[in-house]
């Protein structure tokens, strides 16, 4: 054993090594991204691993190894388990041979998702196993025993961390190479009568979950990481307690003191949920007050523990308005619920929101190393995301912005860095639901309203996701639209993924690309054009001709990230040609375009040109020069 100073997601992909994971498949997704990376960095030889087009694939990818006998783990974030549904909900049914485990992370906020959604909520309607981490060294030893509980039910088990887990960082115990187990597949045998999923199977199936959730239950109470604690003495008998789980765990831990006379309750396994331990930590209070993230799930369940066993407390949390009913709770959300539970009644006397009297006191206290108070942190600007200066999205959709002005347009967009698309000055994106989904509301919009030209944007990742079958029913119930392929030939917004397109695999392979074009072609669309979008004159021009086209055509849009393509010179400004319109910087929106407070002049911010020349051919009197597009 060794300690190494780990990210969440790294600890993870390093548990799951240590357990002898033999298939890893995902598609990439914050949170979860680095799981499937660090796996790939540190595979012994003899393990797979595979960015898939989308999760619904990368889950029945991983089942199918782990029917042969194979530990397989897939990754994806909670929007990606809405795709990945189907498979699964269907699995809990069918069941597996092998270990696997599906590492779905959930993110409170939400940062960067569409959606809060709850993944404790899905594995109880799912009716598998979920275990919930606190902590990166947590997680690392959940893995291992997600694939052991995994192999010994003979069904998938879930593994929910959330942002903070994944993202934090801690010290943790990992297990060397050579002390990592070692899973030998058995392979695939043939059973029609447990591998093919027939109503009569199913019937069976259900009745056995059921009874194996009841078991796990009870089995669950004496879980070690389920955990009652007394903050007090030994001699105390707290009347109030708090129940938690993941990271809230910690933050209520971190608001509680030894003179807190409180029992806690941790919760790391909320589905089967476990009641029998959930009933003697109960037992002995008055009230309770439950701290979680997102849904009131061991809320509810305990709601219902006490009603099953005629249980008197009173219970606090989310149903009673005493935890925010959404939303990432922080330190000091949970330490205004902690003090106004216990009756310090000194959560009113805080002026500022969000700041608990525990981490002001402590703030307070808190001196700098030359024995001086530490200065209040000046507040950050607001830095609203844009597209990067240079990106080739922003010359697309000025093109198509262009070349259909004085039209009754739609614009649909779609899950990606294009969605950035929707900010002023562009405000090209009038519609974004989730991956693939422009690509049928333009279907349906035109429907009703056949006088519109509809356009549905989606990037080369999405494209393969979940863009394709989108297209192929346009062409089959023969809309009226022009999709627009925004092709920078990676998946760039969680972090330059390979896919289909790019030509490599996660293992680091070279493959024939899959050709856009091709694909296109192959579903029956007749006109499909590609062009540089950095050549305005050419991609305005183009996209006024073939939106002209009847039925469904497609632009393809291609040039490189510029974050992987680098630029080979930077554009300036002539001030002596410069007559102040700011034309550039009203329409284009680009961050290195810096107008002059002073004069009104524009000047180019050159840490972050790119050179990519888009305002040096919009400028009305050629003041911009120097550029080199790539």
């Amino acid at each position: 054993m060794h300690r190494e100073f780990l990210m969440g997601n790294e600890a993870m992909a390093a548990g799951a090594l240590a357990a002898g994971v033999n298939v890893v498949a995902g598609y990439p997704g914050t949170p979860s991204t680095e799981v499937l990376e660090a796996v790939a960095r540190r595979r012994p030889e003899g393990v797979y691993v595979e960015w898939s087009v989308n999760e619904k694939a990368a889950l029945e990818v991983a089942a199918g190894a782990a029917y042969a006998g194979a530990r397989a783990l897939v990754t994806m974030k909670q929007v990606g388990l809405n795709v990945a549904s189907d498979p699964l909900m269907s699995l809990s049914y069918i069941g597996v041979k092998g270990g696997m485990v599906v590492l779905v992370a959930d993110d409170p906020g939400p940062i960067s998702s569409q959606t809060e959604q709850d993944t404790r909520t899905f594995a109880a309607y799912a009716k598998l196993p979920i275990l919930d981490p606190s902590s990166p060294s947590e997680a690392y030893a959940m893995m291992g025993e997600a694939f052991a509980l995994s192999e010994e039910l003979g069904c998938p088990v879930i593994v929910r961390p959330t942002t903070r887990v994944d993202h934090g960082y801690e010290d943790v115990e990992v297990a060397d190479p050579d002390e990592w187990s070692r899973n030998e597949p058995e392979g695939f045998v043939r059973d029609p009568s447990r591998w093919v999923i027939f109503p009569a199977l199913s019937v069976r199936a259900h009745a056995s979950i059921e009874r194996r959730d009841a078991l796990l239950a009870k089995r669950f109470s004496g879980y070690a990481r389920n955990t009652t604690t007394q903050m007090a003495g030994p001699a105390a008998r707290p009347r109030l307690g708090v129940a938690t789980h993941g990271i809230s765990a910690t933050y209520v831990a971190e608001n509680l003191g030894e003179k807190d006379d409180v029992r806690v309750l941790r919760v790391a396994t909320p589905y089967p949920f476990p009641e029998d331990l959930a009933a003697d930590f109960l037992d002995v209070l008055d009230g309770f007050l439950c701290v979680e993230e997102l849904d009131p799930v061991i809320e509810r369940a305990l709601v219902a523990a006490c009603g099953r066993r005629g249980l008197n407390v009173k219970i606090r949390g989310k149903l009673t308005g005493d935890i925010q009913p959404s939303g990432e709770n922080t330190v000091e959300s949970v330490g205004r619920a902690i003090d106004a539970f216990l009756g310090k009644g000194e959560a009113n006397e805080i002026e500022a929101p969000g700041i608990s009297p525990r981490a002001v006191s402590q703030a307070e206290g808190r001196e700098c190393l030359s024995t001086e108070k530490c200065p209040a942190p000046p507040t950050l600007p607001i830095r609203p995301p844009v597209l990067c200066a240079g990106c080739p999205h922003r010359a697309s959709f000025y093109a198509v912005k262009k070349a259909m002005r004085g039209r009754k347009t739609l614009f649909c967009g779609d899950i990606g860095c294009y969605t950035l698309g929707n900010a002023k000055p562009l405000d090209m994106v009038d519609t974004c639901l989730c991956m693939g989904a422009g690509i049928n509301i333009a279907q349906g919009v035109t429907h009703v309203e056949p006088d519109t030209a509809a356009f549905a944007f989606v990037g080369d990742s999405t494209f393969f996701a979940s863009g394709i079958t989108g297209v192929v029913n346009a062409f089959y119930n023969q809309a009226n639209m022009t999709l627009v392929v925004l092709d920078n030939s990676t998946t760039a917004m969680t972090g330059h993924q390979p896919h289909p397109g790019t030509g490599r695999t996660m293992m680091g392979q070279v493959v024939e690309k899959v050709s856009i074009e091709r694909v296109l072609l192959a579903i029956g669309l007749a006109v499909v054009e590609t062009v540089d979008p950095l050549d305005h004159e050419a991609a305005v021009e183009t996209v006024r001709r073939v939106a002209d086209e009847p039925g469904v055509k497609a632009i393809i849009f291609r040039s490189p990230c510029v974050v992987l393509a680098r630029p080979r010179a930077t554009s300036a400004v002539d001030v002596e040609k410069c007559v102040g319109c700011q034309r550039c910087v009203r329409e284009l929106g680009c961050p290195a375009l810096v107008p002059d407070a002073a004069t009104g002049k524009v000047r180019i911010d050159a840490t972050q040109c790119t050179g990519c020349t888009l305002c040096e051919r919009i400028c009305p009197t050629h003041a911009i020069s120097g550029g080199e597009r790539l």
